[in-house]
């Protein structure tokens, strides 16, 4: 498969809102035996990313990003159902996002790989207060909490969110993510925030949960030698 020709004849059909094209397109990709996680991370999620900037630069309309946006959720939401899946349970993830449906959609591509990587996650997607995540994260407990395919005008609460969880210590083994979005046009900003974990791509961030998650349990020497989980085919990154 040619990535980056299968990435620009996939956007051209979502932009002219072509449902049955976009349907009849994906379909002859999976019958050429591509597997359904990496249509997920190698395509739908390049196209995406590639959505999102045109539209934050007026380089495709309103009405372009809304048929794109929308189609492709819904075919990789489709797609979602074939993911190889692990019976292995990897603790729980709390995620949020930015508050766009094209990052909502970013969002999605990386919950539907986690849960079938063997995480239960908990999406919570855009416009969460701060207080209401602080809480949840008293509630559900998870091991992790991602902010994934976050806009640029979530970092400043996000930055808050961070500080607030150091200092009330209430969550000593609770490890932060941060990916897609501004976080990827942002070079070292999940880092300079205080996130535990970066990761550019849905797969990079099962990849980099497992190695934590291997941490955690096994101690570091172990967990050097676990780059990613052990589900299959799912857990290899880009």
């Amino acid at each position: 498969m040619n990535l980056e020709s299968t990435v620009e004849q996939l956007f051209h059909l979502l932009v002219c809102g072509d449902r049955r094209r976009v349907q009849a397109f994906v379909t002859t990709l999976g019958e050429r035996g591509i597997p359904a996680e990496r249509l997920a991370n190698d395509v739908y999620w390049p196209v995406h990313e590639m959505l999102v900037k045109l539209f934050k630069h007026a380089q495709i309309s309103r009405l372009s990003y809304n048929y794109a946006t929308r189609t492709l959720r819904q075919v990789a939401h489709q797609g979602a159902a074939g993911y190889v899946r692990s019976d292995a349970s990897r603790g729980r993830v709390l995620m949020m996002c930015g508050p766009t449906e094209g990052e909502e959609l970013g969002a999605q591509l990386a919950v539907d790989l986690l849960e079938a990587a063997g995480y239960e996650v908990f999406f919570g997607g855009a416009g969460v207060a701060n207080d209401e995540v602080l809480a949840e994260l008293t509630e559900t407990k998870p091991h992790t909490l991602v902010m994934w395919a976050s806009a640029a005008s979530d970092a400043p609460a996000i930055r808050a969110l961070i500080e607030t969880i150091r200092e009330i210590g209430g969550h000593p083994d609770l490890r932060i993510a941060c990916g897609g979005g501004v976080f990827n046009r942002a070079s070292g900003l999940a880092e300079e925030i205080g996130a535990d974990i970066s990761a550019t791509t849905p797969t990079a961030l099962v990849a980099a949960l497992g190695s934590r998650v291997a941490d955690m349990v096994a101690g570091p020497r172990t967990a050097a030698r676990t780059a990613a989980p052990t589900g299959r085919r799912i857990a290899k990154a880009a």
